[in-house]
């Protein structure tokens, strides 16, 4: 009796604890569980903290519980706490789990109770917990986006703008937010939510009923996401940044990528969209193209400098915090919108001057005599390209803390290396994913690999010195 109760507590927990491992990796990628299979970086992974223990479970009989308890518990332990991206435990999860436990309990019982189980089962409490998890989110899905919708519709004096663009989103949102924000009462979607899930439960939630202006982030991963977006929101404005091959392992074309952010134009409230050369449209009464019309940019350590032609007249504009010539094009589109808005140029210049950098991109800092530039959050090759450019004039000795570019192609990241071999001294290199294509393609700089950012302050102290530039380009979570 004692050995029966002990089997079937330990089953609970043992199937509790694969569905630990399988809503973290949930999490991590959206709750798509085709990406978890096909798209994940760390398939040692899934094999050693989950086909394994499942395997031996259904071969091992009675040992097994001597390896779960004295080697697999232990295992998860230390691997959750290596993790730089925790399970959230969101309403979610907690639901996940309230599923997986009545599944498994239920089956449990069934069994013992019909004595027909030659062994109790882990894989059928899983798939029943993600199947009811997904239907039962889906009804409250179509729930909450009822009460966004009509949120939305009563806010008689709203404007919404909806921004897009493979590069800059969270940049533009955040300085049209700066500019605007003294004229209007102005909201934006908080930090880097941008899918329609986050978008809707920021509406019904933190969304002030008094807005006058909501600008709303746009994200994608495959066709139609911003579609989604847009059917809910009906953005009155659109701005598309510019476009290039951001994601392109889920998109496999850069016309994919074209044809989804223009999906933010298919809005039945659409009044007028500023829209970046590289999406290769024709203009048209109520879209405007910009990008050709930005002159004489130049970035430095000391901010940006750019003109942007405006009805045939050059109109000067400086950003004293502003690092990195390609932002020209983010404040760009943040300039047009708020001239659409009403406000003057010389009200917007004022403000021009004083935006401050987006935390995370290209933020200057300055710390224990060393010059530190954490650009973690730029992660195309554009970009980053521009950022070491930006550094290169910098005359002390730069060091370079980078995980290459993920979701992107081999080419790509070789093209980072040889820019990183004319620009650093030392290459710091973070995760697996792009380290021997790094490695193989560095040829001057020295070169460290980091296998646990645990350990970066810790080679930082000992690897740089006083006057070192130390650029901090892109990051990516250890399951990446």
């Amino acid at each position: 009796m004692y050995m029966i109760i002990f089997k079937t507590i330990s089953h609970i927990i043992f199937t509790v604890t694969l569905g630990w491992y399988l809503i973290v990796n949930l999490q991590w990628y959206n709750y798509k569980i085709d990406r978890v299979i096909f798209r994940h970086k760390k398939y040692l992974w899934h094999i050693l903290l989950f086909i394994v223990p499942v395997m031996a479970y259904y071969l091992t009989g009675k040992y097994f519980w001597i390896y779960f308890y004295f080697a697999l518990l232990p295992a998860y332990y230390i691997w959750q706490r290596g993790l730089d991206k925790k399970l959230v435990f969101t309403s979610r999860v907690k639901r996940f789990f309230l599923f997986l436990i009545l599944a498994v309990v239920f089956q449990d019982i069934l069994c013992l109770v019909s004595g027909r189980c030659y062994i109790l089962g882990v894989i059928l409490p899983l798939i029943v917990a993600v199947i009811v998890s997904n239907i039962f989110e889906k009804i409250l899905f179509e729930g909450f986006k009822k009460e966004a919708k009509k949120k939305l519709k009563n806010m008689n004096n709203l404007k919404i703008i909806a921004i897009t663009a493979s590069y800059g989103k969270t940049s533009m949102k955040n300085f049209l937010y700066q500019i605007l924000d003294d004229n209007f009462n102005v909201y934006i979607t908080p930090k880097s939510v941008n899918t329609e899930a986050g978008i809707i439960k920021d509406i019904n939630t933190s969304l002030p009923k008094d807005t006058e202006i909501y600008i709303v982030e746009a994200g994608a991963r495959q066709k139609g996401d911003i579609r989604k977006i847009v059917d809910v929101i009906q953005n009155d404005y659109a701005i598309v940044g510019k476009i290039g091959p951001a994601h392109i392992e889920y998109f496999k074309t850069l016309q994919n990528i074209r044809d989804t952010k223009m999906e933010i134009l298919q809005s039945k409230n659409l009044k007028i969209a500023y829209v970046h050369e590289s999406a290769a449209v024709k203009p048209e009464e109520n879209i405007i193209v910009f990008g050709e019309n930005i002159k004489n940019s130049f970035s430095s350590l000391d901010g940006l400098k750019f003109d942007i032609e405006i009805d045939n007249k050059l109109e000067n504009f400086y950003a004293e915090n502003i690092l990195g010539e390609f932002n020209a094009v983010n404040i760009t589109a943040a300039v047009l919108m708020a001239l659409k808005l009403g406000m003057t140029m010389d009200s917007i210049k004022k403000r021009v001057l004083h935006l401050k950098q987006v935390q995370h991109r290209l933020q200057k800092i300055q710390a224990g005599g060393k010059l530190i530039i954490d650009d973690s959050y730029n992660g195309n090759l554009e970009g980053m390209v521009s950022s070491y450019e930006l550094v290169s004039f910098y005359k002390g000795r730069k060091v370079i803390v980078t995980p290459g570019i993920m979701e992107s192609t081999k080419d790509a990241n070789i093209a980072l290396s040889k820019k990183i071999d004319e620009v650093f001294d030392l290459a710091i290199i973070t995760g697996k994913t792009n380290s021997m294509t790094l490695l193989d393609n560095l040829k001057k700089c020295k070169k460290l690999i980091l296998a646990d950012k645990k350990e970066l302050q810790n080679i930082l102290a000992k690897e740089t010195n006083d006057g070192d530039l130390i650029l901090f380009s892109n990051d990516a979570p250890t399951f990446m």
